[in-house]
């Protein structure tokens, strides 16, 4: 349990690489998903966190990191998977979010963090079109790694919605 604690700095996972991007893998329900590794801040084993009224139901609350508020966004929920309870892999991913209105730090929990991957762009392969039965507005892409499907977050666009810019007015 003493491992849930840690915070896991960035510059620890990375490699050095010539060819493509990074992407950090998390899991979330059995899936894996990827981010770009250069907006990861940190790792943090899941902590309690300060709840705001009158915010959307996956946002769990707020932490403060070395004197930074930042929005707590459980992935779960956002993505409507049934929820579990936060168990000794249960991470939280921070990440720098850019937006309209700037840079934005935020926390993302996840199920557990899987592992660092070198792709490039040809290995990311566009998000089939199901229409309008799948919103598929947060998948920047898919990726075959190893066997095995990874989907690609476009982290900006789904961290950037009303619903959390409404957030930020009520922290700040």
């Amino acid at each position: 349990m003493a491992e849930t604690n840690q915070t896991l700095e960035v510059g620890d996972m990375m490699s050095a690489s010539d060819e493509g991007q990074q992407y950090l893998t998390f899991i979330l329900a059995g899936e894996e998903y990827g981010v770009d590794i250069l907006r990861v801040q940190e790792i943090k084993g899941w902590d309690s966190v300060t709840h705001i009224p009158n915010t959307p139901e996956y946002v769990r609350g707020v932490i403060n990191i070395r004197g930074t508020i930042v929005p707590i966004i459980d992935m779960r929920i956002r993505f409507d998977i049934e929820q579990l309870a936060y168990g000794p892999t249960t991470v939280v991913i921070v990440l720098r979010v850019q937006g309209e209105n700037g840079d934005r730090i935020m926390g993302v929990v996840v199920d557990g963090v899987s592992d660092v991957y070198n792709m490039s762009d040809e290995d990311i392969k566009d998000a089939p079109d199901f229409g309008s039965a799948v919103d598929t507005k947060f998948v920047k892409g898919l990726a075959t790694v190893n066997e095995k499907m990874v989907i690609i977050l476009d982290i900006d666009h789904m961290l950037n919605s009303q619903e959390l810019n409404e957030v930020d007015s009520v922290v700040e």
